[in-house]
């Protein structure tokens, strides 16, 4: 991985910094659609000490994935549903992983977690 140069600063992946029209144009929707995904609740930004809406670079993965689902059909309901079990999924996957990673655990899924080995 490439060091960045001394005094340049990016912002971490989940750091509002788009402004709300710069946001939309990113994710190729209009600030009014952008608008309407927070009011179902979709995506929620961060806020500013005046209010406005800043946009972070995990808020821009997920309104592709908002749009992508909406240009198979899938109405806002269901784009609400669906990114909530995938959040969910993704919790569960890394809970999984850290007690993985603490336990230092080496179950191989498909063998049952109380199987012994056959010491010979």
């Amino acid at each position: 991985m490439r060091s960045q140069p001394e005094g340049t600063h990016l912002p971490r992946s989940g750091q509002g910094v788009y402004a709300i029209s710069v946001a939309a144009e990113l994710a190729g929707i209009g600030v009014q659609t952008l608008r309407l995904y927070e009011q179902h609740g979709l995506i929620t930004p961060t806020r500013s000490t005046g209010g406005t809406r800043r946009y972070s670079a995990d808020d821009l993965v997920r309104l592709r994935r908002i749009t992508d689902l909406a240009g198979q059909g899938v109405n806002l309901a269901g784009i609400g549903r669906i990114l909530d079990l995938e959040d969910a999924n993704t919790a569960l996957t890394n809970e999984r992983d850290r007690l993985r990673a603490g336990t230092g655990s080496a179950h191989t899924p498909g063998r049952p977690m109380n199987a012994r080995k056959n010491l010979q």
